[in-house]
């Protein structure tokens, strides 16, 4: 079994607002969970206007499967228009048998 998170984190400068920043947020979490199967959720900076951060999880039965559904969330987040990605970190769950 192989288990990667990400996090990613957003600059997201057009935002004057809460509502503004859901508009924003709430597509790509939705998106990342219908398209790939992944688990996606805003992990920080929920009140913040202009920054988010976004957890996202793959479990798999091979180590490259799950980089290779990450590189792809990782290219739906760059793709969305009027963000900026600030951060992108992968860590990985060690398991032992």
């Amino acid at each position: 079994m192989h288990v990667v998170a990400m996090q990613i984190d957003l600059h997201l400068g057009e935002c004057r607002s809460l509502k503004a920043k859901r508009a924003i947020v709430k597509p790509i979490v939705e998106g990342a969970k219908r398209r790939f199967g992944v688990a996606c959720a805003e992990v920080d900076a929920n009140d913040s206007w202009q920054l988010a951060s976004l957890g996202v999880a793959v479990v798999s039965n091979r180590a490259h499967h799950a980089e290779e559904v990450l590189d792809e969330v990782e290219r739906f987040i760059w793709s969305t228009p009027g963000i900026q990605v600030l951060r992108s970190d992968r860590h990985w769950l060690e398991h032992e048998r």
